[in-house]
């Protein structure tokens, strides 16, 4: 008599099996991405110091986030292609003739995708946000020689009723402090009622880390009946709006770390400031376990269906046009939140429930 395999190693069996489709398609997905990057930074050779070196430096430090990215496609196509082999070879069907449900080999054959998962939240939170520093001050020391930690350009910011506008700076790092430089920036000041109190102009505006310098300050005062002019070598502007705040404003917001974001978020609110595109990216970061189970379990209805009989072009058609569908469609939906202005919390829940249900129904329905 034929000795039943025990479902732990089964578990492993499908487990193994998936990971290294997973794997091996990461690896393909990444290596593209790596490629096109690198093939976009020659065009920026020769400016300043930038060398191939450089080049190469940067896109390498870009490759936690770019692997972030990718993963949740990388588990639908390894999903689809691993559990696709194993039906090709009618090993699913043997695993059901001995008592498992297609429940059962699901899971087992996507468990492993739950640590990789967990690896990657806790890349995006850790690693990503110092490598795309990393990379920023590459490309920064190499074309200026000056290594910065954030450019701004036509910088807007919002204190109260004082409304800031600088021309360009940069925010570097200093003795390990933040200090801040913002050139050809201009004050306005509002009372409660929108008129405009006072105007300021200055050459440059210094923070080092616990206060802001204003260098050749213009200031114009305006009252009910005429207005007044003066003029200072140096000020001291008492703000809240600090480096790390501004560097923050200056950097993509998929960049940052949650804590980074939800401090910027709470400085937009205080000063009454959109906060939308920070609330966006906050919310798909918590989503993102989501996003890779929904696509991953979309791959079971046809792996005890139409692909026991496909190749590995079929699989892989498959996963791709799922893929693409889903990332097309939770895009929209994201857009149409921004437009409509209803909670991103919404847009990012809709799309994997719609997939889930589809999933789970004709999962159901075969089972």
């Amino acid at each position: 008599m034929i000795p039943v395999p025990r479902p732990r190693r089964i578990d492993l069996y499908l487990a193994r099996t998936v990971l290294v489709s997973t794997l091996g398609a990461w690896l393909v997905l990444l290596g593209f991405d790596l490629i096109s990057a690198l093939v976009n930074e020659l065009d920026e050779l020769g400016q300043g110091d930038y060398s191939l070196g450089h080049a190469i430096a940067y896109v390498a430090w870009t490759a936690p986030r770019r692997a972030y990215d990718m993963f949740p496609i990388a588990g639908l196509i390894g999903s689809v292609l691993g559990l696709g082999a194993l039906a090709g070879r009618s090993e699913l069907t043997a695993m059901r003739a001995i008592g498992l449900s297609r429940l059962r080999i699901g899971m087992g054959g996507l468990g492993l995708l739950v640590v990789l998962t967990a690896v990657m939240m806790l890349n995006a939170e850790t690693v990503v946000p110092m490598a795309e520093q990393n990379a920023a001050d590459i490309v920064s020391g190499a074309k200026t020689g000056d290594v910065a930690l954030a450019r701004v350009s036509g910088l807007w910011a919002r204190e109260g009723n004082i409304f800031i506008n600088a021309r360009d700076g940069v925010s570097r790092e200093r003795d390990g402090r933040i200090w801040t430089e913002l050139r050809g920036i201009r004050l306005y000041e509002f009372d409660d009622e929108g008129r405009l109190l006072s105007l300021a102009e200055a050459r440059l505006a210094e923070h080092d880390g616990q206060r802001w310098r204003l260098l050749d300050v213009v200031r114009v005062r305006f009252a009910e009946r005429g207005a007044s002019r003066e003029e200072k070598a140096e000020e001291h502007w008492d703000s809240g709006l600090d480096g790390p705040t501004l560097a923050a404003a200056t950097k993509r917001p998929r960049y940052l770390s949650s804590a980074e974001i939800r401090r910027q978020v709470a400085y937009l609110e205080r000063n009454g400031l959109e906060t939308k595109a920070y609330e966006n990216v906050y919310w798909a970061r918590w989503f993102y376990p989501l996003n890779v189970a929904v696509l991953c379990i979309s791959a079971l209805p046809f792996a005890f269906g139409s692909l026991r009989s496909g190749g590995f072009g079929k699989r892989l058609f498959i996963a791709i046009v799922i893929g693409i569908a889903y990332l097309l469609a939770q895009r929209l939906v994201v857009s149409l939140s921004d437009v409509y202005r209803f909670d991103a919390r919404l847009a990012y829940i809709f799309p994997p429930a719609a997939l889930m249900a589809l999933s789970w129904g004709i999962f159901g329905r075969r089972e």
